[in-house]
C-alpha cells in the first residue's frame, strides 16, 4: 500500500487518473457549477420528482421558506457533483462500486457548488491489473458550507 501523508496542493482536474497516479492523502477540488432554475426543472421532470417542495413556489413560500431560494433535491446535488468529477475518470474509470451519502445542508437554486476530494483507500484488485480507490468527497457551496458528503469506491485502470 502506498501511503503519503504530507500536505500537498490540490490537483486540478483534467484527464482521468489511473490507479498508479493516486495515493492515500491526495487531495483535489473541482471547478464550480451554479445550479439554475432550468437545472431544477429539467431534473425534477426527467426523474419524476413531483413533490411540491421542488415544483410549487407558492407551497415553498407558505410551508418551507428557505434562505434565499428554491430548494433542490439532494439527488440533483449528488448528480452535479459526479458530473464535476467526471474528468478524473475519463478513459480510466471501470466501475462505481458503492458509497454512503449524507446530505448536510440545503442547497437552493442560485448556489454554486464544487467538490473537494481526498483519497482515503488505495489498493490493487486480486487480478492486479486494476485498482480500487475510495474518496472522501465534500460538496461545498459558495459560502464554504459543506452541503453533501459521500465516499465512492471506484475501480480504475492500473496504468
Amino acid at each position: 500500500m502506498n501511503m503519503r501523508t504530507e500536505s500537498r496542493t490540490p490537483k486540478q482536474l483534467g484527464e482521468g487518473w489511473n490507479w498508479r497516479e493516486l495515493a492515500i492523502g491526495d487531495t483535489f477540488k473541482t471547478f464550480g457549477r451554479t445550479l439554475f432554475e432550468a437545472d431544477l426543472l429539467n431534473f425534477v421532470t426527467l426523474c419524476g420528482f413531483s413533490e411540491e417542495l421542488f415544483t410549487n413556489k407558492e407551497y415553498i413560500r407558505s410551508h418551507a421558506p428557505m434562505r434565499g431560494g428554491h430548494p433542490v433535491p439532494g439527488a440533483l446535488v449528488y448528480s452535479f457533483a459526479e458530473g464535476l468529477l467526471l474528468p478524473t475518470m475519463q478513459d480510466t474509470g471501470i466501475a462505481f462500486l458503492n458509497a454512503t451519502l449524507d446530505v448536510k445542508a440545503p442547497t437552493v437554486v442560485g448556489d454554486t457548488i464544487h467538490v473537494e476530494c481526498e483519497v482515503i483507500e488505495h489498493r490493487l484488485t486480486s487480478k492486479g491489473d486494476r485498482g480500487l480507490v475510495r474518496f472522501a468527497n465534500k460538496v461545498v457551496n459558495q459560502r464554504g458550507e459543506t452541503v453533501l458528503e459521500y465516499n465512492p469506491l471506484r475501480m480504475l485502470k492500473r496504468k
